[in-house]
């Protein structure tokens, strides 16, 4: 295997495991999980709303937490480019369904599921890939009946 070859394959393991730390801390509301996801100076793009640094990332998990009743983001497929030797760009396929309260009595739950794709500028810092800017490309979204019986 080249060196090359090599690199491009530590940073695909690398940019999965972001990935889905990235997932777990906005559905299980650990934001101190993002401080290895993200450069300080990370940014996200969600739609139009230019989030702006780790302590603004920070804020995510909670801010979806006040929201919605729970969240849960599918990764999918991802593809990853080497820029340079600290520096690369993906993307990553991601389901992201919002489960929300019934909109009256005897309505059921609603799951609002967006097909997302996210635009990712990747560096290394110290040694450890993050992701430095993050763009959140908004396919479609639906919005379904779902049976909650609340968290577990």
């Amino acid at each position: 295997m080249s060196a090359n070859q090599a690199e491009l394959e530590a940073a695909e393991r690398a940019y999965r495991r972001l990935a889905s730390l990235y997932a777990r801390a906005m559905d299980a509301n650990e934001p101190d999980l993002l401080n290895g996801v993200m450069t300080s100076d990370g940014t996200i793009d969600s739609v139009g709303h230019l989030i702006d640094g780790i302590d603004a990332v920070r804020a995510c998990p909670g801010m979806l937490r006040d929201m919605f009743l729970m969240t849960q983001h599918t990764i999918h497929n991802q593809t990853v480019t080497l820029v340079s030797n600290d520096e690369a760009e993906g993307e990553t396929y991601c389901t992201a369904s919002h489960i929300q309260p019934p909109e009256a009595e005897g309505k059921p739950h609603t799951a609002f599921v967006w097909a997302i794709r996210y635009q990712d500028r990747l560096r290394r810092e110290n040694g450890e890939w993050r992701l430095a800017a993050r763009v959140l490309l908004l396919d479609w979204t639906e919005t379904r009946p779902v049976d909650w019986k609340g968290p577990r």
